[in-house]
């Protein structure tokens, strides 16, 4: 199973740029890939247990295995191509 985490809060405004692609990317994915979206404001401990450290960060896991990360404002086709390595 392949797992794309979305870590974000609402005050930030990179985070805000990116909802529509994290929205396009739950719907293109549906049943292959499961999106968790973890508000970092009510989730600390699982932000520190993947070392999050800025906003907005994106993991792949496969298998339960980080297979990818981006920081930070990043394309569609980036977040893509990191979920079919």
């Amino acid at each position: 199973m392949v797992k794309l985490l979305d870590f974000w809060a609402p005050w930030c405004f990179p985070c805000k740029t990116m909802t529509p692609i994290i929205e396009e990317l739950k719907k293109e994915l549906d049943g292959k890939v499961e999106v968790e979206e973890i508000n970092v404001d009510e989730n600390q401990d699982k932000a520190s247990k993947y070392g999050v450290m800025s906003i907005p960060t994106y993991i792949v896991l496969k298998d339960g295995k980080e297979a990818g990360r981006k920081i930070g404002v990043t394309s569609k086709e980036d977040l893509l191509n990191m979920i079919n390595l």
